[in-house]
Formats: structure tokens, sequence, C-alpha cells
């Protein structure tokens, strides 16, 4: 498993990533009932996601101050979000759910805003510098 130092942008990235995720949990979690009326989307969907999204709000900070990460750690954060993406727009695709004009753009929305947070996490672990291996930790 490959260690690097998070570049300032991969630090950057997860920060601005937990902010926006932290509020739409806190939204979620706060206004689910309103939001389901508002959006036309099921409340239970909102407040699950709402309370995945405040420990996935507390892995993003810790990694973002974290000196060092697991290369491997910030690709899953990259797939998950992409995997984020995909759900928000499968559940478009797939007619399960009837959203109003407003829930829709709350799916394309955050399917938009989660790429460009797998975009900057990629390129910033793409700018991170390796932690150099040391003899007596190879040797363990």
């Amino acid at each position: 498993m490959r260690t690097v130092y998070p570049s300032p942008l991969l630090k950057t990235a997860l920060v601005a990533d937990a902010i926006v995720t932290g509020v739409a949990a806190l939204l979620q979690l706060s206004a689910a009932s309103w939001l389901s009326q508002l959006f036309v989307l099921p409340r239970a969907l909102l407040i699950e996601t709402g309370a995945f999204l405040i420990a996935y709000t507390i892995l993003l900070v810790a990694f973002a101050r974290s000196p060092r990460v697991s290369s491997a750690i910030i690709s899953v954060i990259v797939l998950g979000n992409i995997a984020w993406a995909i759900g928000c727009v499968g559940l478009l695709i797939a007619d399960a759910l009837s959203p109003s004009g407003l829930g829709v753009g709350f799916l394309i929305l955050q399917a938009v805003a989660v790429l460009i947070f797998a975009a900057l996490e990629y390129g910033g672990l793409r700018a991170s510098e390796p932690v150099a291996r040391t003899y007596a930790a190879v040797a363990q």
C-alpha cells in the first residue's frame, strides 16, 4: 500500500468535499420532511443518506488533517464519489422515483458536485509526494 504526503490540492479538495458534504448531511437530517415534500423524494432516503454523509464527512476531515494518507484510501474516496454520481443519475434513469423538478435538480447537482470532487481529489492524489520507504520499514 503506497502512502503519500497529501498535496495542497488534495488537502483542499478533501476539506471542500467535507464542507459541502457536511452541509448537505445536516440539511437532509434537519429538514428531511420539508425536503421530502419539496423534492418528492422519500424521507427515509434523505435521512439514511444524510446519516451516511455525516460519517463520510468525519472521515474526510480526518484524512484532510493527516500528514500522510494511503493512496488506496484516497482512490476509494474518488471511486465512491463516482459511484454516488452514478447512483444519483441511476435513480433518475430507473424511474424508481418521480421527483419534482427541484428533486431532479437536487440529484443532478449532487452528481455534478461529487464528480468535481472526484476529479480534484484524483488530481490532488497525483500531485502528492510518495512517502519514501526506509530499509527498516521494508525489512519488517
